[in-house]
């Protein structure tokens, strides 16, 4: 049995294949990306308005202009400028050849076709925005690396990228273990459970950006798993069991990862919970076996396979999606074993909640994370600072 931070060591040690896919910039939310990505144009890509108000060019002791036309987004058919006259212009229109300035609509008084305001209100180059003053054409503007996140969609559409490239996320399979399992929408048979794992697993799955899932259910039967995971490894990159890893009579996933020639990465932690959780890889595939019950489940996948994940799509930050935050009470460990605790952040502090049965799920109705209590720790005074993982 080793530590949490051993295993974790372990995971983070693992050659994962890096392969890169092309895709449109709104079907890339929540990937990495691959490749910098260079502008395609000078942004903007000309002179224009930041005001509304008017255009003309810059003279000292100024006060009064002719207006000539106007100018509005998108106008391509544009008067010139002549010094004493001006152009009503609108936000984001280009500035007619011979304006270099913009006075505010506010600033003036208008009478027929000219326009009246106070010299010291304007100054050269007022309220334009310069051609490349964002960025120039051939300018990096997003590096290797980089979170895809909707402001950097818009950074990219607005200078003319479509497609980027992206580290390609793993295939996964979810099989689920147990004869007591039943599907949602399925009365319940005496002795039956109904299936909340595949359900949350494929939801976190998604919302880390996979889109290509399987869930599996199978039996508790040994060539039924057995014959499971050789179909999943096949077609899959990562495979996710949930039950059937302890060591019952009805527990045939470790039977099934051996008949696999899965090499074992590691088998149970001292943590709870979720301490008989086991990992092992095949020629660059992952399995991760994780304990039935749902409150180990969810803090296994986030401790583990969610960083692995984040790791496969070149996430430089994989395994460090968490805050330091004071504990907002004591909080009195009786076990020595690094522990995973339901948790919401109240006031700025980590709040531990009642209801930490791993089969308890009406805390997750509440928590918006996992709170880590370590190995070594007995009683954590309020206030100490400790590891929060949000959901």
């Amino acid at each position: 049995m080793i530590s949490v931070s051993e295993a974790k060591s372990i995971l983070q040690k693992l050659d994962l294949p890096n392969r890169t896919i092309s895709l449109p910039i709104s079907s890339a939310i929540g990937h990495f990306l691959a490749q910098s990505v260079q502008s395609k144009i000078d942004v903007p890509s000309f002179d224009n308005s930041a005001m509304d108000g008017y255009a003309f060019a810059w003279e000292e002791g100024i006060d009064r202009l002719e207006v000539m036309g106007e100018a509005a987004a998108g106008s391509s058919d544009l008067p010139k400028i002549e010094k004493g006259q001006a152009v009503r212009i609108f936000t984001g229109a280009p500035l007619p050849a011979g304006a270099d300035s913009v006075i505010m609509q506010e600033k003036v008084a208008r009478a027929g076709d000219f326009i009246q305001f106070k010299p010291e209100d304007v100054t050269q180059g007022n309220h334009v925005r310069y051609r490349g003053t964002q960025c120039r054409k051939g300018e990096v503007v997003a590096e290797v690396g980089a979170k895809i996140t909707p402001g950097l969609v818009s950074l990219l559409a607005s200078v003319g990228v479509n497609e980027v490239q992206v580290s390609l996320a793993p295939k996964v399979a979810i099989i689920i273990t147990g004869n007591e399992i039943q599907d949602l929408g399925k009365p319940l048979e005496p002795g039956q459970i109904y299936n909340a794992n595949g359900p949350a697993l494929e939801s976190w799955l998604r919302n880390l950006g996979i889109s290509e899932i399987q869930q599996i259910k199978v039996p508790d039967q040994k060539e039924v798993v057995v014959e499971a995971l050789a179909k999943a490894l096949d077609e899959n990159d990562l495979v996710i069991f949930t039950g059937g890893i302890s060591v019952g009579e009805y527990d045939f996933v470790k039977n099934a990862v051996g008949e696999n020639q899965v090499k074992q990465l590691f088998y149970k932690l001292k943590q709870r919970p979720g301490k008989p959780l086991y990992a092992g890889e095949k020629e660059g595939k992952i399995v991760f076996a994780l304990p039935g019950n749902p409150g180990s489940v969810l803090s296994c996948f986030m401790q583990y396979v969610k960083p692995v994940i984040q790791s496969w799509k070149r996430d430089p930050e994989a395994w460090n999606h968490f805050q330091n935050l004071p504990l907002a009470q004591d909080f009195d460990k009786k076990i020595p074993l690094t522990q995973f605790l339901k948790a919401r952040i109240q006031n700025g502090k980590v709040e531990v909640l009642q209801g930490q049965e791993s089969f308890n799920l009406i805390a997750f109705g509440l928590a918006d994370g996992f709170v880590e209590i370590p190995e070594e720790s007995s009683l954590v005074e309020s206030g100490t600072l400790v590891k929060f993982y949000p959901w």
